[in-house]
Formats: structure tokens, C-alpha cells, sequence
């Protein structure tokens, strides 16, 4: 085992000693490893970065949260049938509450209606534009698991009156109120007064997508007298009790809407049921191109850069013929030769590999500098990645020079030229 380790230990310093003694052959040499750790690192990262943003996105959502709403998430099969759907009513979340308390067991705890639609709001020489208004009730509290930054949200009892009062985004209060307080101002919408009783903290985007904090929150009936007709139709969101059973509330909310609607059995639901997996279901796709285009350019590569590498590694035992002869003269072991030359050809991968990483690190916070929307994640599991493949690489590109110069005989490695 000493002997092992002195070999090893001689074998490290003399790739070193190689390794600065042709530094731009080195360097030339594991230009093709040092691109492909790039690409299977930046790969990694942006998939990383999308998985972290949308799990993160989910919880504003609520993962526990269903969407009674006309139209699925994902692309419809038969766009007449979506078409011509009745639209969801908000007196649907009533009916569905009380069967909801009539069902011993059931796993659907409240549902809330909610209305939308983009708008601007003003306050004095100020206006934001495109904000998203909602329309709901003031049981939206239970549902949504946003803090508030400053104030609170509308009661039930101002929702039913239509009291024209409002929440807004962080976003929208900044951009309105940047020199005092937005509590008990009065903003517009649609040229409407609204009194501002609370602030939403502040939540980021979907996906770098959707900003959460350029919404406001005001009551139905004001959204309905205000903003929009009764006729444009709402969505519900339902809270499941335990998200662990989404599918078993999901089919208990497909009965009970079925009965809230008055649908026959066998009649196509005029529905449809949502939950946040469509999302993941749109991303899947997107994330295995990337890993398929991720893994043929590291691929191609990592085998020019193993080639490479095969190359030098025979060009460095030919050259070495006579030293690998005087030294197998000397007492050295095929082991100590194969060791030599196939540490030399890791070291060489390594180099690449630490020189991706650092290139991959600087690339990654460039980004995050520039695009902070954009989901970049650099994790410690990546670099232990990049350094296992590059390590990979160099073993099989160095094997098959190294064995041979384990195997040339001293005799005829001595004599020669």
C-alpha cells in the first residue's frame, strides 16, 4: 500500500512537471473537455433554474388549490365543445360550499369565485398600466398565502355591498405611491375611485413570466359594477383539505360541480377541472429538449476533447520511449508506467473540467446580474458532476496509450530514436 501511494504520489508530480513544461498543448488539449463541462453544467444549471423557479411559482399559486374554469390548461382536443360551454357562475361557489358541508369525509374544504381582467390605475400625475384586477370575495384570504405588507384584505360583508375598495401589488403601490404611504388613498380604475386598504407583499413572477405583483384585489360586486358585465363568466378556486389526496378531491369536485350544473349521466362535463401539474406537464417538453441538445453537444464534445486527449497522450509516450525504457531497466513496474501516463491524461481532463466550471460560474452570475427574472441555479451537484465526467473522460482517453507504454519492452524502448 506505501509503495501504491509513492507511486501515485511520483505519478501526480510528474504530470504537473509535464503539464507546465507544454502548457499550450495542454491547454489545446483539453479545450474539447472545457466545452463540453460548459454545455452539461449549463444544462444542468437552466434546468435547475426552471425546476427551482417553478416549484416556487407553485406556492404562490397554492399547491393545494384546484380551478373550476371553461377552458383547460393544456391545448383543447375539441374546441367547439370548450366554445360552446356555458360560462362558470360565482353562485356555482355557493352550491359547492354547501355540498362541501353535507359530504361527511369530503376533501374540499371552501371554494371562491374570481374575475379578471387587465386594466389601468392612477393616482395623480401617476398611472401603471395592464395590471391584473380580481375580482372575489373576501374568503380569498383562506386560499392565498401572500402576507400583506401593509394593511389588510376586504370582508365578506364589503365584497356583498361592492364597496369600492382595493389591494394592490407591491409593484403597483411602489410605482403609484413613491413618496407616502398608499393606505386610505384614493386610486382609479377605469376612472372609479377606489379607497386602498392594503398592500401585498411583495412575490416575485411565474416563470419570469407573470409578475404577481402587478395585480390588485377588489370586491365582485364592485369588479361587476365597475370593471365588466355578470355575463363574462368567472372561475373557481377550490381549497383542497390534504393536498396528498389532489386526486381523489379532484374527482369529489367533478361530481359536485356535475351536480351544481344539473349534468345527466353520460353528458360531457361543461367544465373543466385544473390543477398545477398542467403546468409541469407544458414545462416537461421544454425541459427535455434542452437536456437532448445539452447531452449531443457535451457528447461531441467530450469526444473530440477524449480524443484529444488519446492523441497527446500517445504523441507524449512516443516521445518518452527511451525514459519509459530506462526506467522499466531500473526496476519500475507496468503499474507505475500505466499509472504515469493515465494520471497525466486526468490531470489534463480536470484542468478542463475546473476550467468549464469557472467559466460555467461566471456565466451563470453574469446572468443572474443582468436577467434576475431569469431562473439561473449553480449548485454544488453540478460541480461535483462536471468534475466526476472530466475525470471520466480523461481514465478512458488515457487508458489505451498508457497500457501501451506499460507493455513496450526495455530492450527495444532503449534502443530507440
Amino acid at each position: 500500500m506505501a509503495r501504491l501511494r509513492y507511486e501515485i504520489t511520483e505519478a501526480c508530480r510528474i504530470a504537473l512537471a509535464q503539464i507546465r513544461a507544454h502548457k499550450l498543448r495542454s491547454v489545446l488539449t483539453a479545450l474539447g473537455v472545457i466545452i463540453g463541462i460548459v454545455a452539461v453544467t449549463l444544462m444542468g444549471t437552466a434546468i435547475r433554474g426552471m425546476d427551482s423557479a417553478f416549484q416556487s411559482s407553485l406556492a404562490m399559486l397554492g399547491d393545494d388549490i384546484l380551478y373550476v374554469q371553461k377552458w383547460p390548461w393544456k391545448d383543447p382536443d375539441d374546441w367547439w365543445n370548450y366554445v360552446n360551454r356555458p360560462p362558470i357562475q360565482p353562485a356555482d361557489a355557493k352550491k359547492l360550499n354547501r355540498l362541501f358541508a353535507e359530504t361527511p369525509g369530503s376533501q374540499l374544504e371552501l371554494a371562491v369565485p374570481l374575475v379578471a381582467r387587465s386594466s389601468s390605475i392612477k393616482f395623480g400625475g401617476f398611472q401603471v398600466d395592464s395590471v391584473y384586477i380580481a375580482g372575489t370575495t373576501g374568503d380569498y384570504g383562506q386560499l392565498s398565502t401572500v402576507d400583506f405588507q401593509a394593511g389588510r384584505l376586504f370582508t365578506n360583508t364589503e365584497a356583498e355591498t361592492g364597496r369600492p375598495v382595493c389591494v394592490l401589488g407591491a409593484d403597483v403601490a411602489k410605482a403609484l405611491f413613491p413618496h407616502r404611504e398608499p393606505l386610505d388613498q384614493t386610486v382609479l380604475i377605469r376612472d372609479h375611485p377606489f379607497r386602498v386598504i392594503g398592500v401585498l407583499a411583495r412575490q416575485g413572477t411565474f416563470l419570469g413570466l407573470f409578475s404577481w405583483d402587478n395585480q390588485a384585489l377588489i370586491p365582485l360586486d364592485a369588479f361587476w359594477k365597475y370593471l365588466s358585465s355578470r355575463s363574462r363568466g368567472a372561475e373557481l378556486r377550490v381549497k383542497v383539505r390534504d393536498k396528498t389526496h389532489l386526486a381523489e378531491a379532484e374527482d369529489e369536485l367533478i361530481g359536485d360541480m356535475r351536480r351544481v350544473r344539473g349534468q345527466l349521466p353520460g353528458e360531457r362535463d361543461n367544465f373543466s377541472v385544473n390543477e398545477q401539474q398542467a403546468f409541469k406537464a407544458q414545462l416537461d417538453p421544454v425541459e427535455r429538449g434542452i437536456a437532448l441538445a445539452g447531452f449531443f453537444i457535451t457528447g461531441l464534445a467530450l469526444f473530440v476533447g477524449a480524443i484529444g486527449i488519446m492523441n497527446i497522450t500517445f504523441v507524449s509516450v512516443k516521445e518518452r520511449t527511451k525514459e519509459i525504457g530506462t526506467r522499466k531497466a531500473l526496476g519500475a513496474r507496468r503499474r507505475t508506467i500505466l499509472l504515469q501516463f493515465l494520471i497525466e491524461a486526468v490531470s489534463v481532463a480536470l484542468i478542463g473540467g475546473v476550467v468549464g466550471l469557472g467559466l460555467t460560474w461566471i456565466v451563470a452570475v453574469g446572468v443572474r446580474l443582468a436577467m434576475p427574472a431569469l431562473p439561473i441555479e449553480f449548485s454544488p451537484a453540478l460541480i461535483v458532476i462536471g468534475l466526476v465526467v472530466s475525470a471520466g473522460t480523461g481514465v478512458l482517453a488515457g487508458f489505451a496509450p498508457a497500457w501501451s507504454a506499460s507493455r513496450l519492452d526495455p530492450v527495444v524502448a532503449l534502443r530507440y530514436e
